[in-house]
């Protein structure tokens, strides 16, 4: 029997039935009125519900505007980087040590300074050096004079030489005539011939002077440079490091550190690419050379831009990366030996890409996509091919055309076909200024968007037949 029929009837007609009979069946009555009045307030509910108010669920083409935000399909060029972490290095980096042994007397500098090549860092006590200097000088000036002397008997010997030879010669002619004897003749041959053995013998001593001389020369050379490192200047420009040595202290020659100076200008920056990158790397540098970025870690400083000036000849099995180099002038000596840097290697520059907001790009189980929005104000869902992400836009290989509008916020409430209006990017509401509204419409049984208005029915009233 439907619980919703009419009320029901004594089945005993119109006769009168005893008094708990009829109490009865007024109880059941009073029941079925119930049932029928239930019944009737759920239907009516249920019409409102599906009435103009619309139906639960997201807006689609047929229902109100969904409130998205949008963007533009740009055209520009696109550099094409590959980024890395590097460690900067000092040019160069120079320990400073004596090369010779003494008491260091004064330092010119103080710790941290920024010191230029040939400015005086150190002086060692000079004295001992000063005084071998001199010896050498004096042993110099003697051994000068002996070669001198060495000539100049040379000379007299070989003027003596010519004149026993010529003696000898007359003397071998007065023999042949009978004039002088032999013996007279052999005493002056064998006079010149004594003659010409000193003659000999002065030019062996004037050979030996000479060598003596150059020796000499040579430790006056030796002299005078270890009383020029009595002063240490500065090899290179550079920052002065922690000093090691304090004035009055007692320097050996060649093993005790006073400073370290460290080149600041230009400066290196190391870094690792994956071994994957190489063809790409090479391919590029063949055109020339490869522009690199730096940013320091001091806050608010600029981008340092240099070039690449390294590539290692090997990859590291280990970590499958090749280590490479860039040289930055550093002229405001941003970039400090130590640190880690962000590096942005620039290999190329896409010409005229065509790209989009990065956040418009979405992924489904077909691939990689974008909303757009069409001039109806329905989207498409559209396929794309998307390239490398540059800071917050992504280039479109494929897909799409310079000009044309994507979604870039809201996407989970669209489908093909869904009517959008222009959203707020602060607030994700509609904007005020956009056409249509953000249709909502209550029922008594749930809520959903419909048709642009707020579409509450009152509940049915129920009643009996």
């Amino acid at each position: 029997m439907n619980s919703c029929a009419a009320g029901a009837r004594s089945p005993y007609g119109g006769v009168s039935v005893p008094n708990p009979f009829r109490l009865a069946g007024v109880a059941l009555a009073g029941i079925g009125l119930l049932s029928f009045s239930a019944c009737n307030s759920g239907s009516a509910a249920n019409n409102a519900a599906a009435g103009p108010g619309g139906r639960g669920g997201r807006g689609g083409a047929g229902g109100g505007l969904v409130p998205v935000v949008m963007g533009k399909v740009a055209q520009k060029d696109v550099p094409v980087d590959i980024s890395s972490i590097g460690n900067v290095e000092a040019f160069s980096t120079i320990s400073v040590r004596s090369q010779v042994t003494g008491a260091l007397t004064e330092v010119r500098f103080s710790e941290g300074d920024y010191v230029r090549k040939g400015s005086v860092l150190f002086r060692i006590d000079a004295r001992p050096y000063q005084a071998a200097l001199d010896q050498a000088t004096a042993t110099l000036a003697r051994d000068v004079a002996l070669e001198n002397q060495a000539e100049a008997q040379l000379t007299r010997d070989i003027a003596n030489a010519d004149y026993t030879r010529a003696q000898a010669q007359r003397n071998e002619e007065l023999v042949r005539r009978g004039i002088i004897s032999k013996d007279q003749a052999d005493q002056t041959a064998s006079a010149s011939q004594a003659a010409d053995a000193l003659v000999n013998a002065d030019r062996a001593n004037i050979a030996s002077a000479k060598a003596t001389l150059v020796s000499q020369q040579a430790a006056v050379d030796s002299a005078k440079l270890q009383l020029d490192y009595c002063t240490i200047p500065s090899p290179i420009d550079g920052r002065t490091g922690n000093l090691v040595i304090k004035a009055g202290n007692l320097v050996s020659a060649n093993s005790t550190e006073l400073v370290t100076i460290t080149q600041l200008d230009p400066i290196y920056v190391t870094f690792s690419l994956p071994a994957n990158n190489l063809p790409e790397l090479k391919a590029h540098m063949t055109q020339g050379q490869l522009s690199v970025n730096a940013n320091p870690q001091t806050p608010g400083a600029p981008t340092v831009n240099g070039t690449l000036t390294f590539v290692d000849n090997s990859v590291d099995p280990a970590t499958d990366t090749i280590r490479l180099k860039a040289t930055f002038a550093n002229a405001d000596h941003a970039l400090w030996p130590g640190q880690f840097s962000k590096i942005t290697v620039r290999l190329t520059t896409l010409a005229n890409a065509t790209v989009v907001p990065t956040e418009a790009v979405q992924t489904g189980q077909d691939g990689q996509f974008v909303f757009v929005v069409k001039p109806d104000q329905t989207v498409e869902q559209r396929p794309v091919v998307a390239g490398q992400a540059i800071d917050q836009d992504t280039v479109i290989n494929k897909g799409l055309t310079p000009g044309e509008t994507v979604v870039t916020e809201g996407q989970l409430r669209l489908e093909a076909g869904t009517r959008v209006t222009r959203a707020d990017p602060a607030t994700g509401e509609a904007s005020p200024n956009a056409g249509g509204g953000r249709g909502r419409g209550r029922g008594q049984g749930g809520q959903g968007r419909g048709g642009g208005g707020n579409g509450t029915q009152p509940p049915a009233a129920g009643g009996s037949r």
